[in-house]
């Protein structure tokens, strides 16, 4: 099955391929210049530190929905180990097996793939089993730090969390603008706000997933005109899932990643920072969200935090 023509006209709209060379790795990340960091670090004013990651754990976001996709499992592996003898400094250690876009994390450009191509027209044949992605992947990521600007379009619709079948239009993110007094700028990273984490806190995982409100096929045209580095949101799937086009599936993630070159993140949950930017009056401030430098990933655990 291909893709509809209406997918490809955007692709040629939001394509980023050798806008920075024809060997870049990082896409829309170029974007956060230095500039834009000092930008960023003058909003901190109360020093409030909002965390946005979802825990680690076994009884995690993932339901099966995701083929493959498993949530953390933790071993012991030292409990109180004298290890240079008796009466010696005992040590504890732990392992982990997971999933690497298990709870919050961002996903790399080579998650997605179409048309056999990845970021900046790369065959999507470079990434391998042996070695994973060989170009573009989590460990090429350089540090995000930058100014973070929540959208919350679930308050901006006088409403705790939007409905299962709600596409998030860019007229969504400029009523979400307008509400938080302020405008996304270059080398922003956009966290929208839908309320659906509520669900997964509430337990129920599997309502969490399906159906979920999500960014509209229309979206990334509006992230691309307003220059932003990155985008995270409060959902499974990023995305509206069932899609608003039939049998799109994917479709933004194939428009961010592959022909913007924008990454994306998933699982952040919004709702301790909803409410500390409704209290502050402000919705810019200044975010550190660092990848774990994996070699070859297309996903990494991010513990985001944001600094108002």
């Amino acid at each position: 099955m291909s893709l509809p023509a209406v997918f490809h006209d955007l692709a040629q709209r939001v394509n980023n391929w050798g806008r920075w060379g024809a060997d870049d790795e990082i896409g829309t990340l170029n974007l956060i210049t230095d500039e834009v960091v000092r930008e960023a670090a003058a909003t901190v004013r109360a020093g409030l530190r909002v965390p946005l990651a979802l825990p680690l754990q076994q009884d995690g976001v993932q339901s099966g929905l995701v083929p493959g996709r498993i949530n953390p499992l933790h071993t012991m592996v030292q409990i109180n180990q004298e290890l240079f003898g008796p009466g010696t400094v005992a040590t504890s250690d732990d392992s982990a097996v997971l999933s690497l876009q298990t709870a919050t994390h961002w996903d790399a450009l080579t998650h997605a793939s179409h048309s056999g191509k990845i970021y900046n027209g790369r065959p999507a044949g470079t990434i391998t089993a042996h070695e994973g992605a060989r170009f573009s992947g989590i460990g090429t990521m350089p540090p995000v730090v930058s100014r973070g600007v929540l959208l919350d379009v679930a308050r901006a619709h006088g409403v705790d969390r939007l409905p299962g079948g709600h596409a998030v239009t860019p007229e969504d993110l400029e009523a979400a603008e307008e509400l938080a007094g302020v405008r996304v700028r270059a080398g922003d990273v956009v966290l929208v706000r839908t309320g659906q984490v509520q669900v997964y806190l509430a337990g129920d995982k599997n309502g969490y997933g399906y159906p979920s409100p999500g960014l509209s096929i229309r979206t990334p045209e509006w992230f691309r005109a307003r220059d932003v580095a990155a985008v995270a949101n409060d959902t499974l799937t990023f995305e509206i899932f069932p899609p608003e086009i039939e049998d799109l599936w994917l479709g933004v993630h194939a428009l961010d990643l592959v022909e913007m070159g924008m990454p994306q993140g998933q699982n952040w949950n919004l709702e301790a920072l909803s409410t500390a930017c409704a209290e502050e009056g402000r919705h810019g401030f200044l975010l550190s969200a660092m990848p774990e430098p994996f070699t070859g990933a297309t996903g990494t655990p991010v513990a985001p935090v944001a600094v108002l």
